[in-house]
């Protein structure tokens, strides 16, 4: 039986886009962009997820799917029922909302970029050598005035002819055309400047000079000698799946791969608990700090624009994961309809993260230890130049870990020779990497021991000075905030502030105050560009590293449904300055993990990843370690060995127990 959670089908992206072909009047076709199925409502959800746990009959629940089309240049957004094959709605957007990038139409630019009459004239100035070949790199358009088309902008580079994996963005070229996405037709020539200020000149011939390979059939480099380390598990997993829901060390939820958010995790529970109701990537951009045109306009919404499934990896065993790996699939649609298949975008593996906890009895000389498993649902997206890495990792004691990896290659601007930038660094001979920010927002929808939630943060303060109380002037306490209404939290990396979700209704025994769990995450810079810039009004989310709003369906995107070329944020900016309560109610937390990434010489020509992470931590949510149950670790499990010199017999992990 299809669960409501479960990834949408096969067979149901084929029925969404047949009944919208079949719903299309006139000559023209439906060029489709985006299928996926639709979350279902949340409070016929709580009352399924119920009846499932206690063994009543399941109410039942329609599969719903929603699909972006166009009709010539006319956006659509409909509604489909697959359980009972009818459209529920079919909307044609207003005019300025674009929908996202799809694959089919940017590898159709991509050809066009080094074939249109017009870009065969510009290279042909270049004077090319038979052994370099020109490469297109399409990007989203971005915003920086009105604009109702769907425009690509391509940039172009070079690479060495002889070999396809060499590194174009060593040898970017001074000329991007643009051209309309849909029609396909040639805009204009935007020409790029290559010295410290917005000067353009007129295409030359190239001047020769090296490329920077990563390949290592390019890059020079003498293979180092490694011996295997290889990840084993000769019992098999500690895991169990039943179809898209794992079960692990107490842990339960499910894993549903989506065409925009890579996947979504639902239901999650830890030792009978609820804790999460759904987790999952809510959206990133990718601002640059390049001031002059065209790059002010470079803007990507990882998720909006392009969708971490869509562009997801096909994971390799061996290779991306290690040990016993279960794969899900992620399922898109191509721009004819079909459902096109991309295997094992979605990794479910275990892993070792080292110790969980020791203490060692100094008096008898006896430890007690026991190592830290993980667990890690991990997907990796490519979009254009960056990969990212996106891990969410269960442990044994309550922690849920969204860790991030940055990793691909630099985009990278032409540089005239012997120049230098304040906004960039120089990586390469005559290449430049602009600075630029990641920003991703995560939508954390609570349920901490029920859907009735706080969100508060803590300050830690010193006590008054000079009291009876405190007289030596050391004492510090916390100080609580309760968050009653919807907006964004400040950082205060000064007064230690903490965030937490509490359930105001359970009262730990232990501690006497609400069951939470905290949200750690570091005080970070967030978005750079001025508020009066496109960058900022179409990106709110990204101002502010912790927001709060009052869960309704189908708000999903930080900075709204469409934000290709969107001109305002239609998300967290709408929704967080609603006046309505959201304290013992159902709030949905958003968290900004932010970087800013001034490149170094090192990252180029493969940039070495970069983490940074976001936990989620039970704050008084059990009445001691719930890691105790955790085996203690001993030699006799984990048969590691000696050195080869070392003869010694002794073993850390000796235990009377």
């Amino acid at each position: 039986m299809v669960h409501p959670f479960d990834p949408i089908s096969d067979a149901e992206l084929q029925l969404t886009s047949q009944l919208i072909k079949d719903a299309t009047k006139g000559p023209e076709k439906p060029h489709f962009i985006q299928i996926d199925r639709l979350d279902p409502p949340k409070k016929d959800m709580i009352r399924y997820l119920e009846a499932e746990r206690t063994g009543k009959p399941l109410p039942h629940i329609s599969r719903m799917t929603y699909v972006y089309y166009y009709i010539g240049l006319d956006f659509y957004k409909a509604l489909v029922n697959v359980s009972y094959g009818h459209v529920i709605t079919n909307q044609k957007q207003p005019k300025g909302v674009i929908g996202p990038l799809i694959a089919e139409d940017i590898q159709e630019i991509e050809q066009l970029a080094t074939t249109h009459p017009i870009v065969k004239a510009e290279i042909e100035k270049l004077k090319l050598p038979s052994h370099v070949r020109v490469v297109c790199d399409p990007w989203m358009n971005g915003t920086d005035s009105k604009e109702d088309r769907m425009l690509i902008q391509c940039y172009m580079y070079l690479a060495n002819a002889a070999h396809p994996e060499s590194n174009h963005y060593s040898l970017p070229l001074k000329f991007s055309p643009v051209f309309e996405c849909l029609t396909k037709k040639f805009v204009r020539m935007d020409y790029l400047p290559g010295g410290a200020d917005e000067t353009v000149t007129e295409t030359q011939a190239w001047d020769e000079f090296p490329f920077v390979e990563y390949h290592p059939d390019l890059n020079g480099e003498t293979i180092l000698p490694l011996k295997p380390l290889i990840v084993q598990q000769p019992e098999g997993p500690s895991f169990n799946v039943d179809g898209h829901k794992i079960s692990w060390q107490g842990w339960e939820f499910f894993v549903i791969p989506t065409a925009r958010e890579g996947f979504a995790i639902y239901d999650i529970h830890f030792k009978g608990r609820s804790v999460v109701y759904r987790l999952s990537l809510s959206e990133m951009t990718v601002p640059y700090g390049d001031p002059r045109a065209p790059f002010h306009r470079k803007q990507a919404f990882d998720l909006g624009d392009c969708g971490f499934g869509a562009t997801g990896n096909s994971l390799a065993l061996g290779c991306d994961c290690l040990g016993v790996i279960k794969y899900m699939d992620c399922r898109r649609v191509n721009t004819s309809g079909d459902s096109v298949l991309i295997p094992n975008t979605v990794c479910l593996h275990e892993q070792d993260g080292g110790l969980l906890y020791k203490h060692t009895n100094y008096r008898t000389n006896v430890p007690v230890i026991a190592r830290r498993r993980e667990f890690v649902v991990q997907t990796i997206a490519t979009v254009a130049n960056y990969e990212y890495m996106l891990n969410i990792i269960f442990d044994q004691a309550g922690e849920i870990r969204i860790h991030v990896r940055a990793t691909g290659i630099l985009s990278t601007m032409p540089l005239d020779k012997d120049v230098t930038v304040p906004w960039g660094t120089n990586v390469g001979p005559r290449v430049m990497a602009a600075y630029h920010q990641h920003m991703l927002s995560f939508r954390i929808d609570p349920a901490v021991d029920g859907y009735e939630n706080t969100v508060v943060f803590d300050d830690v303060i010193r006590m008054e000075k000079n009291t009876k109380l405190n007289p030596y002037n050391v004492g510090f306490v916390t100080e609580r905030t309760v968050v009653e209404k919807p907006g964004y939290v400040e950082q205060s990396p000064f007064t230690n502030r903490s965030y937490k979700i509490i359930n105001e209704n359970k009262i730990n025994p232990i501690s006497k105050k609400p069951v939470a769990y905290k949200i750690m995450m570091p005080a970070r810079q967030m978005l750079l560009a001025d508020e009066d810039s496109y960058n900022n009004k179409r990106a709110q989310f990204a101002t502010q590293q912790v927001w709060v709003t009052k869960y309704r369906d189908n708000e999903l995107y930080a900075a709204g449904e469409f934000t290709n070329q969107s001109q305002t944020d239609t998300g967290l900016g709408v929704w967080a300055r609603r006046d309505e309560n959201v304290r013992n109610d159902d709030p949905v937390v958003w968290a900004t993990l932010g970087f800013t990434h001034i490149p170094r010489v090192e990252d180029f020509p493969v940039m070495p990843v970069e983490a940074h992470e976001i936990a989620l931590v039970p704050f008084g949510f059990f009445d001691k370690n719930p890691a105790l149950s955790v085996p203690q670790s001993t030699q006799s499990f984990n048969k590691s060995q000696y050195f080869p010199e070392s003869g010694a017999e002794s073993s850390c992990c000796k235990s009377n127990l």
